[in-house]
């Protein structure tokens, strides 16, 4: 038996955090040193990181990215690593993995595929390398092979899929297994979305079931930039068997999961299955290492979270994404704590909840020391019951129009979680501000005329108190916009969407509240539910900001669940207002043809009137494959034509 072990490490890295990312890196290469690891798979750009933006056009930059390679190059005694970093050759920027084997460099991949599209805009720094192409680059005095190469590492042959490379139907290992390739890396940073972990099964396993060999997976971890959380999924698969898949979703620095695999039963197999090889462009580079000598494997065991056989993993993976996002946000943006204007509502009461099990959680797979250890001073604490209040402080901001319902469904919530709660009204600044424009216009403002402006100013006043408490306690105030309402503008600027983070913006409202429910009777695998959001979920949506109990989010809008709909049908599937009526007539026949249409239009029109807002809303994470932040996944013109057009052509059916 050939026996080789192989690993993959998940890495929270930042964005130009030198000395932070290049500690992580360290960190996996002594484990997988200490473990007898033979290859191991780090993720793409770990060394600078994935979200560096236009300052990898930065020669500052690649200059530094090589000085951090040319620094770990020396720890890596007896071990083949793949490290991932942007490469200058020929005034062409690449994202390329250097290959190192015991202390040398042994050869330079550029990636072949680059994603643009969605969050991605690789292709606005980097360039697409050609399959078959080779050449030589000079670093650190020497020249070393850089193209579309494998590595013959004393009869183990390596090569790489690098991220999108492995999306793609022309994949690499197409040409890899022609050479009889033994292992594929595939470094990735590959952002979180619901339920990808299958997908990326898939394409690990079907990958090495068809290119007849060993496939290891890497990704990032965790909130590397602001938008994007990655889970940090590591995978090995052999012959088409997974062999070993690492937790996701962690709140620790690094993750390394490692298999052994038998490269002669699989060339045996190899011997079986494969068809006559073709010439291919690849070129072999050929390095002498020599793998450690193992015993023989186990049956593989497979280290997944208990939580992924959950029947609501939708839930469970929203809570596990969005608690270590804000732990991430927090620590990388050096805040102390949260503030949170908390209204007794769907929105605040969700981000509350998240908040506390972002704390759970964290504690339970780092313990109360580990999980403070990576936290500001002032956020230490002995006990979770005194590090709580620490990283929260709501306010409930009270008007004339507020109801008892939601001041008791606020009030309850903040005590159940342990959370600083604080109330006060804003009557007095709403009077004064009503005061002053009256004066000036020489009239009574009134609700027939002046509406949406008496709605406004208090949501507008409540903005300079809850900042003021944030500055004071140096903290970060988050926005409680969520993606349904940001779709039609359903949000006061400078009131509701102030803060500097909008946890929930990538995600909408019938999420949300099915997700409330959930953590109200059932809560994540292994902790406890949160009762006290019962008086959150009996209640309609509602802005109460209008006299009388009547207004609801869904009177002044549409119904959410139908508004999502026609969200989906514009963001995600590019349908015009006339296929979504279509749309919609089978999903919803219990409403009228006439109100789907005045329904399509409103929202058509809410939609354009409000991209502006959109440009300004606080940063949000990224869910899934419709959110509507125009800095990274859904470009919109500020002004346009609005589809009138089109909209026009609703009244034929009418």
């Amino acid at each position: 038996m050939k026996l080789i072990k192989l690993a993959a490490a998940s890495l929270n890295q930042t964005a130009l955090d030198w000395q932070q990312n290049q500690a992580h890196i360290l960190s996996a290469i002594t484990q997988a040193q200490n473990a007898s690891v033979d290859v191991l798979c780090l993720p793409e750009l770990c060394i600078c990181g994935y979200g560096c933006e236009d300052t990898f056009l930065s020669q500052g930059l690649q200059q530094q990215a090589l000085q951090s390679l040319q620094e770990i190059i020396p720890k890596t005694q007896g071990l083949i690593v793949a490290l991932g970093l942007p490469i200058l050759h020929q005034n062409r920027l690449y994202n390329c993995i250097a290959l190192v084997a015991d202390t040398e460099i042994k050869g330079i991949v550029p990636k072949r595929f680059l994603p643009n599209d969605g969050i991605h805009y690789e292709s606005r720094w980097f360039h697409v390398w050609q399959a078959g192409k080779q050449t030589h680059i000079d670093l650190f005095g020497k020249s070393y092979p850089f193209g579309d190469l494998y590595f013959d590492c004393d009869g183990i042959r390596i090569g790489f899929e690098i991220c999108e490379d492995a999306w793609v139907a022309e994949r690499p290992g197409r040409d890899l297994a022609q050479v009889g390739i033994d292992i594929i890396l595939n470094p990735t940073a590959s952002h979180f979305a619901f339920n990808k972990r299958a997908m990326r099964q898939h394409i690990v396993t079907e990958g090495s079931r068809a290119f007849n060999c060993s496939y290891v997976y890497a990704n990032l971890l965790g909130n590397e930039a602001g938008r994007i959380i990655y889970d940090g999924d590591t995978l090995i698969a052999s012959g088409g068997q997974l062999q070993a898949a690492g937790p996701r979703l962690s709140f620790a620095p690094m993750q390394l999961t490692s298999a052994v695999v038998d490269l002669d039963l699989q060339r045996l197999k190899q011997a079986h299955n494969r068809a006559e090889r073709h010439e291919t462009g690849i070129q072999a580079i050929r390095c002498a290492f020599q793998p450690y000598s193992h015993p023989p494997p186990l049956a593989p065991a497979l280290n997944s979270a208990a939580w992924e056989d959950c029947p609501e993993l939708k839930k469970e993976e929203f809570t596990r994404a969005v608690a270590l996002g804000l732990y991430d946000y927090l620590r990388k943006s050096y805040a102390n704590g949260f503030v949170l204007s908390l209204s007794g509502g769907a929105d605040s009461g969700a981000i509350a909840s998240l908040i506390y099990y972002m704390m759970q959680l964290g504690i339970k797979e780092l313990g109360l020391a580990g999980f403070c250890a990576q936290l500001p001073r002032s956020l230490q604490a002995n006990t979770a019951e005194e590090l709580m209040p620490k990283l929260l402080a709501c306010a409930y901001q009270s008007t004339r129009h507020s109801s008892d319902t939601t001041e008791n469904a606020a009030e309850g919530l903040a005590k159940a979680l342990g959370v600083t709660y604080h109330r006060w009204s804003v009557d007095a600044q709403v009077a004064g501000y009503s005061q002053l424009i009256t004066e000036q216009i020489g009239r009574d403002l009134n609700w027939t005329d002046d509406d949406i402006a008496l709605q406004n100013i208090q949501a507008r006043s409540r903005a300079p108190g809850i900042w003021m408490l944030t500055n004071i306690r140096n903290a970060l105030l988050l926005a409680t916009s969520n993606r349904s309402e940001a779709a039609v503008g359903y949000a006061t600027m400078d009131g509701d969407t102030s803060g500097g983070l909008s946890p929930l913006a990538g995600i909408d409202k019938p999420f949300i509240r099915a997700w409330l429910r959930w953590a109200e009777e059932k809560g994540p695998d292994g902790l406890m539910p949160i009762p006290a959001l019962k008086a959150i979920n009996r209640q309609q949506p509602t802005a109460e900001l209008r006299p009388g109990a009547g207004q609801t989010d869904e009177a002044d809008l549409m119904p959410y669940d139908l508004l999502n709909e026609i969200e989906a049908g514009l963001v995600r599937d590019k349908r015009s207002p006339v296929e979504i009526l279509r749309q919609l007539q089978v999903q919803f026949p219990q409403y009228e043809q006439a109100q789907l249409i005045a329904w399509i239009k409103r929202f058509f029109q809410l939609w354009t009137r409000n991209q502006w807002k959109r440009e300004r809303y606080a940063p949000s994470f990224h869910l899934d494959d419709r959110n509507l932040d125009p800095n990274s996944a859904c470009r919109f013109p500020i002004l346009s034509g609005g589809w009138q057009r089109e909209l026009a052509q609703l009244d034929e059916f009418a």
